[in-house]
Formats: structure tokens, sequence, C-alpha cells
């Protein structure tokens, strides 16, 4: 509350000073960083997220920093909403942490959330002044989404949705638009569950790829090559092992065919903020939670430290943003909630774990830190630079090393050789000042060591309760 009261403070001592921008945050759900055409993808149709980067700066070497569970989502949210590591937060509920909206309003701006909010009723209702057709959970029924509204602060109008869940909460975020003026500054949130699974889009957009197929990721293989220590979570029984080409193809054009109908509703979004006459002082952000393996290792889901896996597109366009400019740096998605804070001239507290990124859009730094880390669970730790990624298995004592330069695909695995012992003591040393910066306490090597081989052929799966009778009939056999 002190952070608040003097965040409030300062905004009424600003006396007759500009009006800050308006922030619109547009976030997808389980999107990989190479599935935008703008960034180099031909085999996807994402028209209006490339515009955004045609008139924006694009990050492209953004990172969700991990998960403690399973459930990735919940916790790269709790990151994005409070600026910190999830070593440091209760990422159910995200008590006790001032949050992005929560600030946003107190210093003056409207705020309104729609879709997916996977952290407790009680953050949203700090977070947003208003919201509507949102959803609470991990992952929905793209067809039947569970909804509600948030009101003068009570939640009402519990409802199942009738279409998309995309056109839903597209359509939510355009009502909200076209009720503001410029009399104050706004901040609308539009958390989509697309594409996240169950890979459903409306038919004609998944036809599009069954007509005309993407290829399989570069770094396709049917199982991988060791127990990575989450091989079996709901996310991976999603196809049978081995991985087959036809299934993980087909899966990849309901999955691609999720981005460009998510894309369309972003284009209304943007559509009718143009209408509004404010796009002109709008800071438009579009990211997602983190990235998805589609078959890249053998693997489906979220659950490991791949790039594939761990990146996500992040794109910014407004005021002040340089149109068509792209940056290298190595950045995390909870470094936006620093980002809009500055936007807004709004200072920020000491203990944050993130770096606004204005000093790389201004032009002023080339970078923002020399090394990344990444975490997942107790049996993975990762980190990187520009070039070199080192990813260590506590549980199986085993490590990777990736050349990302001549090895952008992690494919060849340069840990064993001699030459190379430098660049690992070296990744080593960051990787335990990492740990030490955000409380974690993970062992290089587990006292007890689990087996390092896994075949998971013909393992028993079974669909859950999300996924609807033709999915279970196609790829399940129910």
């Amino acid at each position: 509350m002190q952070l608040l009261t003097l965040l409030l403070s300062a905004t009424l001592q600003a006396g007759n000073a500009p009006q800050p921008p308006n922030i619109l945050l547009l976030l997808a759900d389980d999107q990989r960083p190479d599935t935008v055409s703008a960034w180099g993808n031909d085999s996807i149709s994402t028209p209006n997220i490339d515009a955004l980067a045609q008139a924006g700066y694009s990050l492209q070497e953004a990172h969700c920093m991990g998960s403690p569970h399973g459930a990735v989502c919940q916790p790269s949210r709790a990151m994005l909403h409070t600026g910190r590591a999830y070593h440091q937060l209760n990422i159910k509920d995200l008590s006790g942490r001032p949050l992005l909206g929560e600030i946003l309003g107190s210093a003056g701006y409207r705020t309104f959330g729609t879709g997916k909010w996977h952290n407790a009723k009680e953050s949203f209702q700090r977070s947003f002044q208003e919201g509507s057709s949102i959803f609470f959970g991990g992952m929905c029924d793209h067809d039947a989404v569970k909804l509600i509204d948030l009101a003068d602060g009570a939640y009402d109008n519990q409802r199942t949705g009738e279409g998309h869940s995309s056109d839903l909460f597209a359509n939510a975020a355009i009502e909200f638009l076209r009720s503001t003026d410029d009399s104050k500054p706004f901040f609308c949130s539009v958390a989509f569950t697309a594409p996240h699974d169950p890979r459903t889009p409306p038919d004609s957009f998944s036809q599009r790829y069954y007509d005309e197929r993407p290829p399989l990721p570069a770094n396709f293989l049917p199982q991988h090559p060791f127990d990575c220590g989450w091989m079996q979570v709901r996310d991976e029984n999603l196809a049978g092992w081995p991985r087959t080409r036809e299934v993980i193809s087909d899966q990849l054009c309901e999955y691609y065919g999720l981005i460009t109908h998510m894309d369309a509703s972003i284009g209304r979004i943007l559509a009718a903020l143009e209408a509004t006459g404010q796009a002109h002082n709008t800071l438009v952000i579009f990211a997602a939670d983190h990235g998805l393996a589609m078959g890249s290792h053998g693997l489906l889901g979220k659950q490991n430290l791949y790039e594939h896996s761990m990146g996500m597109p992040l794109i910014l366009r407004g005021p002040k943003v340089p149109a068509g400019k792209a940056s290298d740096a190595l950045v995390y998605l909870h470094d936006v909630f620093p980002t809009i804070l500055e936007a807004g001239g709004l200072p920020l507290a000491d203990d944050l774990q993130a770096e606004s990124l204005w000093p790389l859009i201004r032009g002023d730094q080339e970078s923002l830190r020399e090394t990344l880390f990444t975490s997942m669970g107790r049996h993975q730790r990762a980190v990187r630079d520009g070039r070199w990624k080192l990813i260590r298995y506590p549980n199986i004592d085993h490590s990777q090393l990736f050349d990302l330069q001549s090895d952008p695909d992690e494919l060849v695995n340069l840990a064993s050789q001699p030459e190379h012992a430098g660049t690992i003591s070296r990744l080593r040393r960051a990787l335990g000042q990492w740990q030490g910066f955000v409380g974690d306490d993970v062992a290089w090597t587990a006292e007890q060591i689990s087996p390092k081989d896994i075949d998971l052929t013909g393992a028993e799966r079974k669909p859950d309760r999300w996924q609807p009778e033709w999915v279970r009939k196609k790829y399940f056999g129910d």
C-alpha cells in the first residue's frame, strides 16, 4: 500500500503534465517464437501481428524464466504482473506484491481485463476495475469457455460462452475500447487462451493448413533422447510415442490455425482502437506467456528449457517506439512490467527483478543483461548468453551445451568435448550467480541420481476432460 500511495501522490503532483499513453496488452497462450510470418515463418499467416512488427519494435530473444511445476502459464503471468522472478512469488494468488493493473489504476488509469487469468479471482480484482468475459483457469474448451464479468468490485453474469474463445475475448475488448475517451488513460489487458490446446480452431482456419502443410520443426524427433523430468505430463500425453510425422503434422496444422484465427481477432481489436481515435497515444504490446515444443526434440509441451518452449514473440508499437526495428537482446517477458510503468511516468520499486525495455527501444543500449537464466521444477536449470547455452539436469547428472550461432535448433550437444570445458565453467558460474539472485537452491547434482534412459514406446495415454470428441477419436482412439 505504501508504494501505491507514493505512486498516486506522484501522479497528483504532475499537474498539467501530458496524459500518459494508453496501454493495450495482447497476450497469447503457448505461442512459439517462430510462429510469426514477419519474423521469417513463410508457412504461417499472421498479417495483423506482422503489421505490429512492421510499425513497431520486435524483441526476438524474449523468454519466460520458467516454472516450479508443469502449468508454466501460471508463473509466467505471475511474473508479468509483478516484475519479479517466480521464485519470489506466491504464484497462485500473487499476494503481497503490487500488481501492474493495481499500480496503474491507483495512478489514474481506467483498468480493464478480459480472457485468461490463471492467478486467482482475488488478484484479478486487485488488478482491474472492470472485466468482461473473464476465464479463470489454465485451459478451456475454446467453444464452451466458462466466463464471468467484474463490475463495481463484484463478479456476476457467470455463463458459458457462445462462440470461439478468441472471438469472445476480442468482442469484450472491442466493447471496452468503444467506451473509452481521452479524459483518462486506459489499461486494457486481453489474454487469449489460443493457441493453447485443445487445438480446435474454427474449421476453416485449420483446413487452410491441412491443404498446404507447413514443414515440421527442423528439430523434430520421434522421442526425447533422455528423461528430462516431465516426460508424461498432460501436454506430452496429447500424442503417442514415438511421435510420428503424420500426427505432429496434423497437430501443427491445428496449432497454426489457432494462431491465425487469434491474429484475425487481434486485427479486429486494433481496428476498434483506430476507430476510437486514440491509437496514436496507445502503447500496444503483443506477447505470449511462453512457447511450445510441438514435436521439437520429441516433445509436445512447454515443460523444458529449449528455446522453442521458453521463448515467445514480443512486439511493442506506439508513442516513442521506432517502426520496423528489432533487437536480439536477452530479455524476459516480465521486463514488460517496468516498461509499462516507465511509459506511464511511474516510479519503479527497488526490488524488481526485471529491466525496462526502453533503453533498447530508444537505442541507448544494445543489451540489458549478459546472460539469461531459466529453470523448470527441480530437475532442469539453464543459462545462456548471446551464443552459448548450458542446460543442466541435476537429477540425472547430465548437461547439454549448445552453440546457438551454429546450432539454433539445439541438436548437437557439445558438453563432453574438452575444448568447451572453459565455456561450461564460465556458464556454470553465471548459473550460480542467477540462482543467488532469484533465491534458487537447486544443486548442480542431486543427492540421488535417477536413470537417464527412457523409452515411452506404446505408453498408455488418456485424454483430459477438455478435449472434444473429435480430438479424442483422432488422437486417442476413443
